[in-house]
């Protein structure tokens, strides 16, 4: 019965996080502490990368609007290419360092959104 709990809990949680980050708009980015603190979850930035790595094959929370707190994608290999090339058709840019320059992209929710 615990895990049942256990497990009811954090679908909630992910579906809390999912909410905020169905939000950021295109062009936008957000950092996983900033869905954190969105969400309620201040301190839990690493518990917003597992609700987005959670997330089934083909669904429309869009993911790809994540990053660290360095503008930085934080997936390997292919799965960073693919968040970035995502980002790119939708007008974020990256320097040479491969980071976004949050001061132009980072999302600035209203707090009448919450």
């Amino acid at each position: 019965m615990k895990h049942v709990e256990k497990t009811e809990k954090a679908e909630g949680t992910h579906a809390r996080i999912h909410r905020v980050v169905s939000r950021i708009p295109k062009g936008r980015v957000a950092t996983y502490g900033q869905i954190a603190r969105l969400a309620g979850l201040r301190g839990q930035a690493q518990l917003v990368g597992y609700a987005m790595h959670a997330l089934p094959a083909g669904t429309r929370v869009p993911w790809q609007r994540v990053v660290n707190a360095r503008g930085e994608i934080s997936l390997p290999g292919s799965s960073a290419t693919r968040q970035r090339e995502r980002l790119e058709r939708e007008g974020v840019r990256f320097d040479a360092r491969g980071r976004i320059d949050l001061d132009r992209f980072l999302w600035q929710p209203r707090t009448s959104q919450r």
